[in-house]
C-alpha cells in the first residue's frame, strides 16, 4: 500500500509520519493480505487514517510457515548474536521516539507525551531481554560415576503474541524480545484498532533480523483464531480481555499448546485510617490511569476508603482528578486522551448509566466534555462514583474506562471479603503507615502484583501478572524469558 493521501483536514504532522506500508510482513518482506483491507481511525477526530491489512487464515498460514522455516537457523544463532540484533533494534526505535509516539497518539487516542514514554519503555525491555540471553541456563544432576545428566532449556519454535490496544507500540515492540532472545521466531499480532505504529516499526527495523524471524500480521478475530489453531504454533500469549483469553485457551486446548494470558482487572486500592492521606489521594488518582482514560488492566478502579478518612479523601480525589482533562492526543500538553472506539465509548457510558440506576452517587464527570474541539471524538470526563456497594455492577465488572468506584469500609475482615469477591486478581494497592497493616493486607488480597504506598508503577525485572481470571503469565522479568523455553533432560552414560 502506498502512503495514505488523506483528506486535507488531516493534521499535517500526522500525515507526515504515517507508514508507507499497510500490508503484512513475513518472510522478510511486505505481503499483500488475502483477507483484504479495512480502515483504521483516529478516535479523537473520527477521521480515517487509511486502510490496513486484515489477515485471514491463508495469510496466517503463510506467515507461520515462513517463521517455522526461519526457526531452524535462528535457534542455532549464538545467544550473543541474538542479543546484538535486539540491541540494534532498541537503538533504532529510540532514534524514532517522537514519530512512533505520534502515530500511537493518533491511532489509539492516548496522549503523545505518554506514548513517548511507551517507546522508551519498549526499548528498555528489549535491551533488558538482550542482556538475559546467557541466563537461559540448565542444571546438572549427580548420577554417580560414568553418568552425566544435563537439564537444558530449548525454544518452542514459532510463538504468537497477541496484544491489546491501550499500549499498541509498547506491547508490540517489547513482547517479541523475550521470545526472540530465547531462540524462538515470533509472529506479532498488533491490536486491530491501532496497527499503524507496528507497520512503521517494521519499516524501521527491516533487515536487522533474518527473514521470517520477526513477522507482523494485522487483523481481527479471524486472524487471532487462525494463529491460535495453527499446528505449527506451539505457544500463544495474549494481553487482552478475559473473554478473549478464554477463547484462546479453548482454541489452544485441542493441541495442548503453551498459553500465556495477561488479562483484565477490577483492582482495589485500600486506604487505612493511618495512611498518609496526601500520598493516598495522589495514588488513588494515579492508579486509575486517567491519562489512558482508564483503559488499563492495572487501573485501581475500586477505591476502598476507611470511614474515618472517607469524606476528606473523597474531596481530595475529586479535586486531584481535575488535572486530567480530555484533549487532543497529539498535543504535548494533553493530560487525558480519547476512548479507542465508538463501541468502547458506548460501553463505558452504559456502565455510567447503570451506576446511576443502581443507586451510586455520581460525584464528578459521567459525560462527554463540552470542548467543541472534541465534538467528533470519543471522550469521557474522569468519572467518580461514591456510595458504591459490592452488589453494583460498576463495582464487580471491568469497565475499562475512566470510572472510579469509591467504597466505604469499617471492618477489615469484611473489607477483605469485598476486595476478593470479584473474579479478577491482577493488582492491588495498599496505603498505610503501619507495617503490620501492610504485611497483613498484602497477604490477604488475592492479586498477583501488590503495591504498598504506591500505585500504577511497573519495575523492570519484577514479574507482573495476575491471579484468578486475570491470567496465568508473568511478564517484564526473567520469568517471561524462561516461559518461552521448554526443559529437556539429557542422560549420558560415559
Amino acid at each position: 500500500m502506498s502512503q495514505l493521501q488523506q483528506a486535507p483536514t488531516l493534521d499535517p504532522k500526522i500525515a507526515a509520519v504515517l507508514p508507507n506500508h499497510r500490508d503484512l510482513f513475513y518472510e522478510g518482506k511486505w505481503q499483500k493480505a488475502m483477507g483484504g483491507y479495512i480502515q483504521t481511525w483516529n478516535p479523537a477526530s473520527g477521521e480515517s487514517l487509511g486502510p490496513c491489512a486484515e489477515a485471514d487464515a491463508e495469510d496466517v498460514d503463510k506467515a507461520v510457515r515462513a517463521a517455522h522455516t526461519a526457526f531452524r537457523e535462528w535457534r542455532r544463532t549464538k545467544p550473543l548474536e541474538r542479543a546484538a540484533a535486539l540491541r540494534k533494534v532498541a537503538r533504532i526505535l529510540l532514534d524514532h521516539t517522537e514519530e512512533l509516539a505520534l502515530l500511537d497518539a493518533a491511532n489509539c487516542g492516548n496522549p503523545v507525551k505518554e506514548m513517548m514514554s511507551d517507546v522508551r519503555v519498549a526499548a528498555m525491555q528489549i535491551e533488558y531481554f538482550a542482556g538475559l540471553v546467557t541466563e537461559i541456563k540448565g542444571e546438572t544432576v549427580p548420577m554417580g560415576d560414568g553418568v552425566v545428566n544435563l537439564m537444558v532449556r530449548e525454544p518452542f519454535g514459532v510463538c504468537a503474541r497477541i496484544v491489546a490496544y491501550n499500549h499498541p507500540f509498547m506491547f508490540t515492540a517489547a513482547k517479541f524480545a523475550p521470545a526472540l532472545a530465547a531462540g524462538n521466531t515470533v509472529i506479532m499480532k498488533p491490536p486491530a484498532q491501532a496497527p499503524l505504529s507496528a507497520y512503521r516499526m517494521m519499516e524501521l527495523i527491516d533487515g536487522v533480523f533474518p527473514p521470517g524471524v520477526l513477522n507482523i500480521v494485522t487483523g481481527g478475530k479471524t486472524c487471532g483464531e487462525a494463529l491460535t489453531a495453527h499446528p505449527l504454533v506451539p505457544a500463544v500469549t495474549l494481553i487482552g480481555s478475559v473473554p478473549t483469553g478464554r477463547a484462546i485457551a479453548k482454541g489452544a486446548a485441542e493441541k495442548l499448546k503453551h498459553v500465556g494470558l495477561e488479562l483484565g482487572g477490577k483492582n482495589a486500592l485500600i486506604v487505612y485510617p493511618d495512611a498518609d492521606l496526601k500520598r493516598a489521594m495522589e495514588g488513588a488518582v494515579r492508579g486509575m490511569n486517567f491519562t489512558w482514560c482508564g483503559q488499563s488492566c492495572g487501573s485501581t478502579s475500586r477505591l476502598f476508603l476507611h470511614e474515618s478518612v472517607h469524606d476528606e479523601l473523597l474531596v481530595g480525589v475529586v479535586a486531584a482528578a481535575k488535572h486530567y482533562r480530555p484533549g487532543i492526543p497529539t498535543e504535548m500538553d494533553t493530560t487525558m486522551g480519547a476512548i479507542i472506539s465508538k463501541a468502547q465509548w458506548d460501553k463505558i457510558m452504559s456502565y455510567i448509566e447503570v451506576g446511576k440506576r443502581e443507586g451510586a452517587r455520581l460525584v464528578t464527570g459521567g459525560k462527554a466534555p463540552d470542548d467543541p474541539r472534541l465534538a467528533n471524538g470519543f471522550f469521557i470526563e474522569p468519572t467518580i462514583f461514591a456510595d458504591v456497594t459490592m452488589n453494583m455492577r460498576i463495582a464487580k465488572e471491568e469497565i475499562f474506562g475512566p470510572v472510579l468506584s469509591v467504597i466505604k469500609w469499617r471492618d477489615e475482615e469484611e473489607m477483605f471479603e469485598q476486595v476478593n469477591s470479584v473474579e479478577y486478581g491482577l493488582s492491588a494497592a495498599i496505603y498505610t503507615t503501619n507495617l503490620a497493616n501492610a504485611h497483613r493486607a498484602a497477604n490477604r488480597v488475592e492479586a498477583g502484583f501488590v503495591w504498598v504506598n504506591n500505585s500504577a508503577s511497573h519495575f523492570l525485572g519484577t514479574p507482573f501478572g495476575g491471579f484468578k481470571q486475570s491470567g496465568n503469565f508473568r511478564e517484564e522479568s526473567i520469568h517471561e524469558l524462561l516461559a518461552f523455553t521448554q526443559m529437556k533432560n539429557i542422560n549420558i552414560s560415559l
